[in-house]
């Protein structure tokens, strides 16, 4: 088991913290009304959007895809009341451009959200709903868009993984 700690160190006044990583990186997070820096929850969206586009861009390039560009936009509903406000709906489009193949596109993502993601393991075990998506320009120009995989609410670790007979 691995295990992964962080320590956050009020700065100031308000409520803006300073966290650092147990791997010695430091980030800032503030709330609304200090506005300095991002607040936490925002960070949730950054670490799903980090997450998955680690894990696709490296499957696509063991698969040898010649994709020319690459981003992820995550976009995440919380729900307003009662606290704590969580996500309940999260969406993620990967944006690809070059000549790739699709499948292996859709692929890249599916691993990704089913089996190598931990920050969608963590959050599809919630009560988030959380959509996977791709838009593939091709080296012509042409765009396609396909839904991927849904994955969670209350998803169990197991079910998220699969059984041995699905791997």
């Amino acid at each position: 088991m691995t295990t992964k700690t962080a320590t956050a160190r009020l700065d100031g006044d308000g409520l803006r913290f300073v966290a650092t990583t147990g791997s010695g990186f430091s980030l800032a997070m503030d709330d609304a009304s200090g506005g300095s820096a991002p607040r936490p929850a925002e960070l949730l969206i950054v670490a799903q959007a980090g997450c998955t586009a680690m894990d696709v861009a490296s499957i696509l390039r063991k698969k040898r895809q010649p994709f020319t560009r690459y981003e992820v936009r995550v976009a995440g509903e919380q729900r307003d009341d009662p606290h704590p406000h969580v996500f309940q709906r999260v969406r993620i489009v990967h944006l690809v451009e070059g000549p790739v193949e699709i499948e292996a596109v859709r692929r890249a993502i599916e691993l990704s959200a089913t089996r190598y993601c931990t920050v969608t393991g963590n959050l599809a075990t919630g009560v988030a709903q959380i959509h996977h998506a791709y838009v593939v320009r091709d080296g012509a120009g042409e765009e396609h868009y396909g839904e991927v995989v849904v994955t969670g609410p209350h998803v169990t670790i197991e079910e998220l993984a699969g059984t041995p007979a699905d791997r």
